[in-house]
């Protein structure tokens, strides 16, 4: 019985740290970065890679919604802190974000909008 229970908590604790290693907050669709319900996500030029903070707040964020940070990142994915000090996703260092007027997954019309937004590719 001890074999037994020493055996499903070994499996049990593999399980978990597997899952958090494959973990992705984001993925490849149609050659462009979507979230996981398939919308397009975005970076915007003013804002400055590894600096650790959005450019973009207030009634900027209700057009651009922060896509928010969660779970263990790696890799190319990590957090910037907010002013509002919530958690934004970042690529590569640059903070994520969706466009409020993309109504469907594979949408990309935020794409180019005044020559500073730009979907991650």
């Amino acid at each position: 019985m001890l074999r037994i229970a020493k055996y499903l908590i070994a499996t049990l604790f593999a399980l978990t740290f597997a899952g958090c290693a494959s973990y992705q907050p984001a993925m490849m669709s149609g050659g462009v970065l979507t979230d996981s319900a398939g919308m397009t996500l975005y970076t915007f030029d003013k804002d400055v890679a590894n600096s650790g903070k959005s450019a973009c707040n207030g009634p900027c964020a209700a057009l651009w919604p922060p896509v928010a940070a969660s779970g263990s990142l790696s890799g190319d994915y990590s957090a910037v802190t907010r002013d509002d000090g919530t958690k934004q996703l970042a690529y590569k260092g640059k903070p994520v974000y969706l466009f409020a007027k993309d109504q469907k997954p594979g949408d990309k019309s935020g794409d180019n909008v005044k020559d500073v937004w730009h979907v991650i590719k």
